[in-house]
C-alpha cells in the first residue's frame, strides 16, 4: 500500500515537466503569429506602393486654386526697390491686382561706436610713514597698572576686591574653626542673597553710574561663584553635576552681561573670581578633574565672549591662568596614573585657545586684521606642547618618543591645514603665514622624535623623491638618477637593518604601539617615496611611473602585511587584511578619481576582488566571515568600496565596470558562507537547509538582475546595462555547480516533514531551473532548440532527483551507493518515467507537436529497455511486477490516445 501511494504522489512531480511543455508549446505559437505578421505587413506594404488615381477635380479640369505666393514672390517682395519711381503695374486679365507697393523704409543711421573712457589716472600711493617707536613691556605693564588704578571708580575696584578676598577667607576660616553654628546651607544661602542682591542693585544702576555698577556685578557674580565651589568642594552639600551647572549658569551670565553692556570690567572682574576661588577654597584633596572641569567652564564663557567682542586682555588673562595654573599643578601633583583624567583638558584647552585667535581676528576690521594676538598663536602651542612632553614623561611612554613625535606631527598637518584655509581668505595674511610657520616647525620637530639614527636614514628616500621631482622639472637627469639611487639604498639598509634586529630579537610588538612604532614608518617613507616619485613621471614617461607605482605599492602592502602579521592573533589577522585591501583600494579610487591612471583602477579593482579569498579565509578561521571583527571589516569594505565605484564612475574608466561586476559577485559569495553556518549554529536543521539556504543569496542576485536590474546597475547606471549577461552567465555557472553538486545531497528537511518539492533544497533547484527559462525565453522570441534540449534535460534530471529523495525519506532506504539497487526505487522510477512519456506523447499528438510527441516515445523506449535490462531482476516481489503492469498500460492508452506521430505536413500547413 505504501508504495501505490509513492507511486501516487510521484505522479504529481510531472506537473514543472509540463509546464516547461506549455512554454515551449507557447514559444511555438509567437513564432507562427510573428511569421504571419510578417506576411500581413508586407501585403500592406505592396499594396501602399501602388500609384493612387487622380482626384476627380483634377481629371475633370477644374481651375486650380491659387494658394498663394511661392517662395520666390517673397524674396522678390522683400529685396529692395529701386531709387527710380517704378511705373503703375496692370493688373493682369483675369487676375485681381495686387496692393500698391510699400515705399521702403527710411535707412537708420549707422550708430557711432562710443569711445571708450580712459582709465583714471591713479596717484601713486605715499609712502607708508613709519611705526613710532613702542615702548617695551615693562613700561606697557606700568602703565597699565597705573591707569587701573587712576582711571574710574577707584574705590569701588579697590574695595570689591578686598572684599571678595576678605569673604573668601573668612568662610574658609570660619570653616576650618569651626565658628558658624547655623547649618551651612543657610549660611551660603545668605552669602547667595546678598549677592544677588547687589547683582539687582548693580543692574538697576547701570545707566546712572555705570563704573560702579559694572564692578559690583563683577563681584557679585564672582562671591556666587565662590558659594557654589564651597558648598561642593568644603561643605559637600552640591553634587558635582548640580555645581558644575550652576558655574556654567553663572559664568553664562557674567558673560552675557559684559556682552550686553559692553563692559570689559565685568568680565575681567568675573574672570578673576572665577579662576582665584578654587585656589582660595583648596581642601588640599587634590581633586584635578573637578578643578579642570570648572576651569573648562570658565575658558568656554571665554570663547564665547570672543565670538561677539575682540577684548584681548580678557583672552590673555584666560590664558595665564589656565596654563599657568596648569603647569604648576603638573610641576608639584602631576603623576603618570593621572595621564587618562589629565589629557583631554589639556586637548579641551588647547582647542579653546586655538579658536580664539581666529575669533580676534574675525573680530578685527578688513583693513587691521594684519593685527593678530602674536602671545595666543605662537605662545598658546608651545606652551601646550610642552605641557604635553611632561604628561608623556612618565608611565607606558616613558621609553618611546614616538607618541610625543605624532603630537608634533598632528599640530604640524593642524597649523597647515589652517593656513591653507586662511590663505584661501582675504586680510588674513599675516594668520595664514604664522600658522604656515608653526607647520613647518612642528613637522620639522616630528622627524628627530619619531626616528631612530636607523629609521631616519629612511628620509632620505623622501629627499630622494624631491630630487625626482626637482630633476623633472629642471629636464636634468643626474638629479633623477640620483633621487632613484636614494631611495633604493634606503630600501636597502632598512631590510638589512629589520633583517638583523629579527635575527636578534631585537624588536618586541607589545614595546611598541601598532603602526605607531619607528619599523612601520620607516618602512611608510619608502613607499610614499615611490609613490610621489610615480605621481612625479605621470604624463611624462609611463613606464618609469609605472615602475615607481609598483615599487611604491609593494612597500605599502608589504609593511600593512607585516604589521598585521606582528601584531594581532591569527584569529583576527584576515578581518585586519580585509580592511586594510578596503583602504587601499580606496586611496587608489580616490587618486583615480583626480588623476585617472589605469594602474590606479586596477589597483582597486584588485582590492575589491581580493575579498573572495579573504572571506573563505575568514570562515576557515571562525567558522563564518562576520565573526568576531569581521563584521566591521565588512562595513569597512562595504563603505569604502561603494566609494570606490564612485570614483571610479566619475573618471568614467573601462574598469569601472569590471569593479561593479566583481562587486556584485563579492557579496552573493559572502552571504552564501554566512547561509552555510547558519544551520550549524541554530542547530537540528536537516542538510536541506544548508544547500537551500547556500543557493539564496545567489537565486536573490539573479532575480535582481532579470527583474530589476536598476538596482544592481547603480551607481553606473546605463553604463553597466553591458555588463548584465555576463554577470548572469558567471551567476548561473555558480549556480550550476551548485544545482549539480546539490543533487547528491539527502536534502533532510528537519525539524520540517519532508515534502516532494516542498522542501528547501528542492524549491532551491526548481528557482534556478524557472529563473533559467525566464532569462532564456524573454518576451519577444522564442527558446532555440539546443536550449530547449538542455532545459528539458535538466528537468528530467530534477525530477529523478526528486522521485530518488522520495524514496529516500518516505520509503526509509538510505541515502547511499545501493539506493538505485533496491526495488523500490526502480518502480518508482519506471512508473514516474513512464507516465512522462505518455504525458509527452499525448499532449505532442493533441497539439500536433511532433517534437514533443517524439521526445515522449524516445523516453518511453529508455523506459522500455530499463524494465528489459534492470527491472526484470525484481519481478520476484510486487514492485517489480507493478513497473511491469503500470508501463503497459500506460502504454495502451497511449496507444488509443496518440498511437501515431502528428504528420509533419500538418505542421507546416499551420505555419505557411
Amino acid at each position: 500500500m505504501v508504495g501505490l501511494l509513492v507511486l501516487v504522489g510521484l505522479a504529481v512531480l510531472a506537473m514543472p515537466v509540463l509546464l516547461i511543455v506549455a512554454l515551449v508549446s507557447v514559444s511555438g505559437l509567437k513564432r507562427r503569429v510573428a511569421t504571419l505578421e510578417a506576411q500581413v505587413a508586407q501585403l500592406r506594404a505592396a499594396r501602399a506602393a501602388a500609384p493612387a488615381p487622380a482626384p476627380a477635380s483634377q481629371a475633370a479640369g477644374a481651375p486650380v486654386v491659387d494658394e498663394g505666393p511661392t517662395l520666390a514672390d517673397l524674396l522678390r517682395d522683400a529685396a529692395p526697390p529701386p531709387r527710380a519711381t517704378p511705373a503703375p503695374v496692370q493688373a493682369a486679365p483675369g487676375r485681381t491686382a495686387g496692393p500698391p507697393p510699400i515705399p521702403p523704409a527710411p535707412q537708420a543711421p549707422t550708430p557711432t561706436p562710443t569711445p571708450t573712457p580712459a582709465a583714471p589716472h591713479i596717484p601713486p600711493r605715499p609712502p607708508r610713514p613709519a611705526a613710532p617707536a613702542r615702548p617695551d613691556f615693562a613700561t606697557r605693564a606700568v602703565r597699565a597698572v597705573q591707569r587701573w588704578f587712576t582711571v574710574g571708580n577707584v574705590p569701588v575696584k579697590i574695595g570689591m576686591l578686598v572684599l571678595f578676598a576678605g569673604v573668601a577667607a573668612l568662610l574658609k576660616y570660619g570653616a576650618d574653626q569651626g565658628w558658624f553654628t547655623l547649618p551651612p546651607e543657610l549660611r551660603l544661602a545668605g552669602v547667595a542673597a546678598a549677592a544677588l542682591g547687589a547683582l539687582v542693585f548693580a543692574w538697576r544702576k547701570r545707566e546712572s553710574n555705570r563704573v560702579f555698577a559694572l564692578s559690583l556685578q563683577g563681584g557679585a557674580i564672582g562671591v556666587l561663584l565662590l558659594v557654589v565651589f564651597a558648598a561642593f568642594k568644603i561643605f559637600g552639600l552640591m553634587p558635582v553635576g548640580a555645581a558644575f551647572a550652576l558655574s556654567i549658569a553663572l559664568v553664562a551670565g557674567a558673560g552675557m552681561l559684559a556682552v550686553l553692556q559692553d563692559a570689559k570690567a565685568l568680565a575681567v572682574f568675573a574672570l578673576l573670581a572665577g579662576f582665584l576661588a578654587p585656589i582660595w577654597l583648596s581642601t588640599g584633596s587634590g581633586n584635578h578633574v573637578a578643578l579642570f572641569s570648572y576651569y573648562a567652564v570658565l575658558n568656554a564663557a571665554i570663547v564665547g565672549i570672543a565670538w561677539y567682542k575682540s577684548w584681548r586682555l580678557l583672552n590673555l588673562l584666560g590664558f595665564v591662568f589656565t596654563f599657568g595654573i596648569g603647569t604648576a599643578w603638573g610641576l608639584f601633583d602631576y603623576a603618570p596614573e593621572k595621564y587618562g583624567t589629565t589629557q583631554p583638558f589639556l586637548a579641551l584647552f588647547f582647542v579653546f585657545y586655538l579658536l580664539i585667535p581666529l575669533l580676534f581676528a574675525r573680530r578685527q576690521p578688513a583693513s587691521r586684521r594684519d593685527f593678530i594676538d602674536g602671545c595666543l598663536v605662537f605662545g598658546m602651542p608651545l606652551v601646550a606642547f610642552s605641557l604635553q612632553a611632561g604628561l608623556m614623561r612618565g608611565g607606558t611612554f616613558a621609553d618611546s618618543r614616538l607618541p610625543l613625535a605624532f603630537c608634533a606631527l598632528g599640530l604640524g598637518v593642524l597649523y597647515a591645514g589652517l593656513a591653507w584655509l586662511l590663505h584661501r581668505r582675504r586680510n588674513y595674511d599675516v594668520l595664514a603665514q604664522s600658522y604656515a610657520l608653526l607647520a613647518v616647525g612642528f613637522a620639522t620637530l616630528a622627524v628627530p622624535l619619531a626616528l631612530s639614527a636607523q629609521a631616519t636614514a629612511c628620509v632620505f628616500a623622501l629627499e630622494g623623491a624631491a630630487l625626482v621631482w626637482l630633476g623633472l622639472k629642471q629636464s636634468r637627469l643626474l638629479p633623477q638618477l640620483t633621487g632613484a639611487g636614494l631611495q633604493m639604498a634606503a630600501a636597502l639598509a632598512f631590510s638589512l637593518a629589520r633583517a638583523d634586529a629579527w635575527s636578534s630579537g631585537g624588536f618586541e610588538a607589545t614595546a611598541h604601539p601598532m603602526f605607531a612604532n619607528a619599523p612601520f614608518m620607516s618602512a611608510l617613507l619608502i613607499a610614499l617615496a615611490g609613490l610621489a616619485s610615480a605621481w612625479s613621471y605621470r604624463g611624462r614617461l609611463g613606464a618609469v611611473a609605472g615602475l615607481y607605482y609598483l615599487w611604491g605599492l609593494a612597500w605599502w602592502l608589504g609593511n600593512g602585511v607585516i604589521e598585521i602579521e606582528r601584531y594581532l592573533s591569527h584569529r583576527d589577522e584576515p578581518d585586519a587584511m580585509l580592511a586594510f585591501a578596503a583602504l587601499t583600494g580606496w586611496l587608489a579610487a580616490e587618486a583615480h578619481r583626480r588623476r585617472p591612471s589605469s594602474a590606479l583602477a586596477w589597483t582597486t579593482l584588485a582590492a575589491l576582488a581580493c575579498a573572495v579569498p579573504l572571506a573563505i579565509w575568514q570562515s576557515d578561521v571562525h567558522q563564518q566571515p562576520f565573526a568576531g571583527h569581521g563584521v566591521w571589516a565588512w562595513l569597512a569594505y562595504a563603505v569604502l568600496g561603494v566609494r570606490s565605484l564612485l570614483c571610479l564612475r566619475d573618471s568614467e574608466h573601462r574598469l569601472a565596470g569590471a569593479g561593479q561586476f566583481v562587486w556584485w559577485l563579492v557579496w552573493p559569495m559572502v552571504a552564501s558562507l554566512l547561509m552555510a553556518w547558519l544551520p550549524d549554529w541554530l542547530q537540528g536543521m536537516g542538510q536541506g537547509w544548508t544547500a537551500g539556504l547556500i543557493a539564496l543569496p545567489w537565486l536573490v542576485v539573479v532575480a535582481l538582475a532579470l527583474f530589476r536590474w536598476g538596482w544592481l546597475s547603480a551607481p553606473l547606471g546605463e553604463r553597466f546595462d553591458g555588463w548584465r549577461t555576463p554577470l548572469l552567465g558567471v551567476l548561473f555557472a555558480a549556480l550550476a555547480l551548485w544545482w549539480v553538486g546539490s543533487l547528491f545531497v539527502a536534502g533532510g528537511a528537519a525539524p520540517l516533514p519532508w515534502i516532494p518539492v516542498v522542501n528547501p533544497l528542492e524549491l532551491a533547484q526548481l528557482a534556478v531551473l524557472v529563473l533559467l527559462l525566464r532569462w532564456w525565453v524573454p518576451e519577444d522570441r522564442s527558446l532555440p532548440p539546443a536550449k530547449i534540449v538542455l532545459l528539458s534535460s535538466m528537468a528530467f534530471v530534477w525530477v529523478t532527483s526528486v522521485v530518488l529523495h522520495a524514496v529516500h525519506h518516505w520509503g526509509g532506504v538510505p541515502w547511499n551507493g545501493g539506493l538505485l539497487a533496491g526495488s523500490l526505487a526502480q518502480t518508482s522510477l519506471t512508473v514516474v518515467w513512464s507516465v512522462l512519456g505518455v504525458l509527452g506523447w499525448v499532449i505532442g499528438s493533441r497539439r500536433g507537436q511532433r517534437m514533443l510527441w517524439l521526445g515522449g516515445a524516445v523516453l518511453m523506449g529508455v523506459v522500455l529497455v530499463k524494465l528489459v535490462s534492470v527491472d526484470r531482476q525484481h519481478l520476484g516481489n510486487l514492485l517489480g511486477i507493478g513497473s511491469f503492469i503500470a508501463y503497459g498500460l500506460l502504454c495502451t492508452v497511449v496507444g488509443y490516445l496518440a498511437p501515431a506521430p502528428p504528420r509533419r505536413i500538418e505542421t507546416e500547413e499551420a505555419t505557411a
